[in-house]
């Protein structure tokens, strides 16, 4: 039986994930899971899933994390057989053991952006809120100022992509993420990127994949649907 390669990517906001997760997923077949897709995906849709969530992000709190590792590891469940990419879970030590008690992942890439550089990401950053499409207004911005390249709509900054609220949750960020790095990095599969541009990160992480992952059978990293 081909060999399943599973992985896990970690960033403070604005560090670039979504974008490196995109890459990884489409260089090497890997299915990617964004936490924050499947939350938003089950606010949109009437499901109990909305019910759990809803409420939490209504208040602005995060989502608490019997209900992110129930959700994500029921997405997990429905990928038997596939190889994958987490972004945004484990979020916390116990979402990371929850993980544990099932999974055994092969890598977690830990993205170290300074703080200046997120800062000024996310004081550019715009977002569509019915698709999560993401402008950035230095070097991705929309063909009309303020709309949505695709639907026309308008486009919102969030609160806490302003500069004022950036350093508290960059400081949640760290707390929280800390004794998950400790965790990954005692297994030995964490692997940690600096740097100021993704573009100049992402051929590290390119070849550090090509490197862990050239021993796979074909068919273990084909992309796949599920």
């Amino acid at each position: 039986m081909a060999k399943l390669f599973r992985a896990a990517i970690m960033g403070p906001p604005g560090s670039g994930k979504g974008t490196i997760s995109k890459r990884i997923a489409q260089s090497f077949g890997l299915q990617y899971l964004s936490s924050g897709h499947y939350l938003r995906e089950g606010i949109a849709a009437n499901t109990e899933t909305r019910v759990l969530v809803k409420t939490y992000i209504d208040r602005g709190m995060l989502v608490p994390d019997h209900v992110m590792t129930r959700l994500m590891l029921s997405k997990l469940e429905q990928l038997s057989g596939h190889s994958w990419l987490l972004d945004g879970f484990p979020r916390t030590l116990v979402q990371a053991l929850a993980l544990n008690n099932l999974y055994q992942l092969d890598i977690v890439i830990s993205l170290n952006i300074p703080y200046e550089t997120l800062k000024e990401r996310l004081s550019d950053r715009w977002i569509h809120p019915a698709s999560s499409r993401v402008y950035n207004m230095g070097f991705n911005p929309p063909r009309v100022q303020g709309k949505d390249d695709i639907t026309g709509e308008s486009l919102i900054q969030h609160d806490d992509d302003k500069p004022e609220a950036l350093m508290a949750r960059l400081r949640h960020y760290k707390e929280v993420a800390k004794p998950v790095i400790d965790l990954y990095k005692s297994q030995g599969i964490l692997h940690s990127f600096s740097g100021t541009e993704t573009d100049r990160i992402w051929p590290y992480i390119n070849s550090l994949l090509s490197n862990k992952m050239h021993t796979l059978p074909l068919d273990a990293h084909q992309t796949q649907t599920p």
